[in-house]
């Protein structure tokens, strides 16, 4: 799905925009063409948003239009697998969307490529944009060296769930609360037979060790920016993950559908996302009220991992100021509670969590609270390349319980070569 940052450069090479970006800014409606496309003139910009739930942005254009009848919003939803191919090609050709929903894994490879407008600019104008409105962890997720280019939008997290029913029987009235708990409670219900399990952590998703690592105070990056992923505090933390698999009380091969598994009890914790919750409440109605959400189990700290997507404005659209208008209005606090409402997608703007709704509810409670510590994965091009690496020598490691420390040497070895 994904090409790596090297074929966006080879793309944007060949149609000569890193070499005559600079030259070209002003003809090709560049950093100098936030002026064009004023607000207050009639124009049309045009929005790509990505998945399903971009479906739905049409009706937010609607209301969008009500305040502001001089500005036509079109929209294009795209799925994600091609959506980023499609943004290589607007690069090649500097003709695009005014506005692009960006995941935030896309961020650090669209802005090199210098695909992104910096929005600190508009910041004054639209005090929506400005980044104190937002998750701390979102705001960084939107940055690129010291340029704000991309816009919080929708954030999401990882917690844990929890069966709370199966959880008492093994002598825990609330979850887990540090990494030794955590590890405790999951051997205590993994021997309560075979086929049973304590908990389920996908070994194939790589956030999972660098989210472990954060927890146990690792620096992924030395102070001269090389790699440092078999430091210690890293290598503790995989073998902390590893454990899991090695005592019985995580499966290596899921091969199991996560909630039937979850309702039958043979995987009575897992760590995901929010987007679970309705799952469970669809699928699983017989155990609605024998299971919960927490935040994650704490070791130096419990930070999570921060996803979700932004917005951000084309360097090459001729409507900038318009464009950075509908992002202004998309991140207001109650245009993004009316999304969550449309869509289920959690506001990035902390204002929207004071809603009722966010407030009360015992679920939206515990992501709220785990998005104060949660933090996105590194903003940096070869991202995609060193997590993709991690997962290779990961499954080296839980598959035949080899050396942590030598494995993520290699690890750290290859992580090296990929940042030259």
């Amino acid at each position: 799905m994904r090409k790596t940052l090297a074929m966006i450069t080879t793309v944007a090479l060949g149609a000569g925009l890193l070499a005559g970006c600079g030259a070209n800014k002003n003809a090709e409606g560049g950093a100098n063409a936030g002026n064009g496309g004023k607000a207050d003139e009639k124009v049309t910009i045009n929005v790509w948003g990505m998945g399903e739930e971009a479906k739905t942005l049409p009706v937010m254009a609607e209301a969008f239009k009500k305040e502001n009848p001089n500005i036509t919003v079109n929209v294009q939803a795209l799925p994600w697998d091609q959506g980023h191919d499609k943004l290589l090609t607007a690069i090649a050709s500097k003709k695009g969307p005014d506005v692009i929903q960006m995941g935030t894994s896309w961020i650090p490879e669209f802005a090199e490529a210098g695909a992104l407008a910096d929005l600190a600019p508009y910041v004054g104008q639209y005090p929506e944009l400005n980044p104190d409105n937002f998750y701390e962890g979102a705001v960084a997720a939107g940055k690129a060296g010291d340029k704000y280019v991309s816009s919080p939008w929708y954030v999401e997290t990882r917690v844990l769930y929890y069966r709370t029913d199966l959880l008492k029987e093994a002598g825990y009235d609330k979850a887990p609360q540090t990494w030794e708990e955590l590890s405790d409670a999951a051997q205590k219900l993994a021997k309560r037979g075979d086929g049973k399990y304590g908990i389920s952590i996908d070994p194939k998703e790589q956030s999972l060790g660098f989210m472990f690592s954060r927890q146990n105070g690792a620096t992924w990056f030395t102070e001269d920016g090389k790699p440092n992923f078999s430091d210690d505090k890293f290598v503790e933390a995989v073998q902390y993950i590893n454990s899991f698999y090695q005592n019985g009380s995580a499966p290596k091969d899921l091969g199991l559908d996560i909630i039937p598994a979850f309702k039958q009890g043979i995987l009575p914790m897992f760590i995901s996302g929010p987007w679970m919750i309705k799952l469970i409440q669809d699928q699983a109605p017989d155990i609605n009220g024998k299971w919960t959400i927490a935040v994650l189990p704490k070791k130096e700290n419990n930070i999570s991992l921060l996803g979700g997507s932004n917005l951000s404005i084309f360097e090459y659209s001729k409507n900038k100021d318009a464009a950075a208008k509908f992002i202004a209005f998309m991140s207001k606090p109650e245009t993004q509670v009316k999304w969550m409402e449309q869509t289920s997608s959690l506001p990035a703007a902390t204002a929207a969590w004071e809603n009722d709704k966010l407030k009360n509810d015992e679920f939206y409670k515990v992501i709220g609270e785990q998005l104060k510590a949660a933090q996105p994965m590194p903003v940096i091009p070869e991202w995609a390349q060193i997590s993709d690496s991690y997962l290779k020598h990961f499954e080296v490691i839980y598959r035949s319980n080899a050396d942590v420390k030598k494995e993520l040497e290699a690890f750290n070895a290859d992580a090296a070569k990929l940042m030259k």
